[in-house]
């Protein structure tokens, strides 16, 4: 078979990544044979600082809003929002495919639909780590894995042109906190059968050796709650309901009762022992009084707000601004998770606050508060020894993730051609390009990738532009001429009149501002029309404040006919 002839062959799998390639965040796949999608999962990211007045940001589904009468199923690993966070936004669009998830990543699923109401709109089915599933011509079976979420599941998909096991996040620990470990044996039985493509978590491919056990943590915990004497207070995770059970099981054995405050934890652990993974009954939580009138040594409290978030229940408590709750002189505060990067000043501002009222604060830097969901190089050695893939696409990471973790699988032993880098929107093609009954990958063409921003109620209204301005407008400030011409002779009959916000204080800067008014005045003078004159003086007064005070603010004219 000649190259040109192998190029029209038609893949038997197509693996799509539009999220989580290149980032932390927005984590979504699409496998597509022939006429047929499958995805797994669909998450959102949070905006970075340099996304001004942006809420989330999801992936660009169009290719699958595009063929949504194609999409066969959707696999939801586990409930984190970084794998579910933009399901809703693809049911709102028409997505009526059916979507499979454990119970627990259902009923976080069903709080956010319903509040949404689209409920009614979704097609949600229950599985196991023990279950099957025919998505003709996929079938998916599921593994268990080891994460920060309880009940999260792998995936191994067959398709048309093999095996493909896609781990989401996972680590392996001897002694995780559900006591249920990664399920090694299915991985090694799928290993011996013959495993086409892996797909693997990349977040930690910097950290050497393997993840820290979580009973690193729970030693921690029964240390704090041995010598504290007040109240201890601990934020995670809202999602992290093993470190929640964690903190229950500690709290028994000292005699502490245990509260929960900030809106997602408290929904997330009644929803929790709604469904049997807390071991705790709703009445023996304490409620808001109680956590306050009770003696303190007889009082935990779980809280939101581990990285700083500003309307976090632990933030909210660090600047004395919490409705119910008061940060009390000999309180134990553990921040129980380290800083998503690029979030570091959010998080070392509240552990500043929270020493400033007077609490003893225990952090990463301190100590063993927190281990990763997520493995190390040694458990994606431990990965690749187990499944034996023939190819490997690294997912879930920032690229230097995706480049690291690819070394290692070709130290594992893969050919680096079998090795594929790749970012959302590119796709790698499987089929028998080369004229031999053995499957063989190509890169193939890419599809529509990248952000949708969601500000407010608006879903993709927001792009680059609006960015550029709205960081122009926090770094600048504005400045607003308004000028007033006659419409029919285009003599100038009111202004310049100078407006500013972020650019100088007026009242301490008449000078400057009288100085601008001049070299507007000094473009106004020729009789020209109205859009050619705003030009004019947005070009001045941007020379000007360039010159004048080294500042570029976005200038906005506005220019009257009357």
């Amino acid at each position: 078979m000649t190259k040109k002839q192998s190029e029209t062959v038609a893949p038997l799998l197509r693996v799509i990544p539009l999220g989580g390639l290149g980032e932390i965040g927005k984590n979504m796949l699409v496998l597509e044979s022939g006429e047929n999608l499958l995805i797994i999962d669909a998450g959102l990211m949070f905006p970075t600082s340099e996304m001004h007045g942006i809420d989330i940001v999801i992936p660009d589904g169009s290719y699958v809003i595009d063929r949504l009468e194609q999409v066969r199923g959707v696999i939801l690993t586990h409930g984190h929002e970084d794998h579910i966070g933009a399901l809703s936004y693809f049911i709102e669009q028409g997505l009526r495919a059916p979507v499979y998830s454990t119970a627990l990543t259902q009923g976080l699923l069903e709080v956010k639909l319903r509040e949404q109401k689209l409920l009614a709109e979704a097609d949600l089915h229950t599985i196991t780590a023990d279950d099957s599933v025919d998505l003709a011509p996929f079938s998916a079976e599921f593994f268990h894995t080891t994460h920060s979420f309880p009940d999260s599941v792998g995936v191994a998909v067959m398709t048309p042109a093999g095996r493909v096991i896609h781990t989401s996040d996972y680590r392996f620990d001897p002694t995780p906190a559900d006591g249920r470990p990664t399920e090694e044996e299915k991985l090694r039985k799928w290993g011996d059968a013959g495993v086409l493509l892996l797909l693997a978590d990349s977040t930690n491919a910097e950290h050497s050796g393997t993840t820290a056990s979580e009973a690193t943590v729970e030693e921690m915990l029964e240390g704090v709650m041995t010598e504290a004497e007040g109240r201890i207070l601990l934020a995670t995770f809202a999602s992290n309901l093993g470190r929640v059970q964690q903190i229950i099981n500690v709290a028994r054995r000292h005699d502490r009762r245990v509260g929960v405050v900030g809106r997602s934890m408290v929904n997330n652990v009644r929803i929790a022992i709604k469904l049997g993974y807390l071991d705790i009954k709703e009445d023996e939580l304490l409620t808001a009084g109680e956590m306050e009138s009770l003696p303190a040594h007889e009082v935990v409290i779980v809280a939101t707000g581990s990285q700083g978030e500003p309307t976090s229940a632990m933030v909210r408590m660090s600047l004395n601004d919490h409705r119910q709750l008061v940060l009390r002189e000999g309180d134990t505060v553990v921040l129980s998770a380290t800083p998503i990067p690029g979030n570091e000043e959010l998080f070392n501002r509240t552990v500043d606050n929270l020493f400033r009222q007077g609490a003893n604060v225990l952090y990463h830097e301190l100590g063993n508060v927190h281990v990763s969901g997520h493995g190390g190089q040694d458990d994606y050695m431990r990965m690749f020894n187990l499944v034996r893939p023939q190819f490997f696409i690294p997912v879930h990471g920032e690229y230097r993730h995706l480049v690291l973790h690819a070394r290692l699988a070709q130290r594992f032993g893969l050919p680096k051609e079998n090795v594929f880098i790749l970012e959302d929107g590119e796709t790698v093609e499987f089929g028998h390009f080369d004229g031999t009954e053995q499957i063989t990958a190509r890169p193939g063409d890419g599809v529509e990738a990248g952000h949708v921003y969601v500000d407010g109620l608006g879903v993709g209204d927001i792009g680059n532009v609006v960015l550029r301005d709205r960081r122009q407008l926090s770094q600048e400030g504005f400045i607003v001429c308004i000028v007033a011409v006659d419409e029919f002779d285009g003599e100038v009959i009111y202004g310049p009149e100078i407006i500013s916000r972020g650019f100088v204080y007026m009242r301490e800067q008449e000078d400057l501002i009288r100085r601008a008014q001049d070299a507007v005045n000094k473009v106004i003078k020729k009789k020209v029309p109205s859009s050619v004159l705003e030009n004019k003086i947005k070009d001045a007064l941007g020379t000007f404040a360039a010159r004048e005070i080294g500042r570029r603010p976005m200038v906005l004219p506005l220019v009257i006919e009357v």
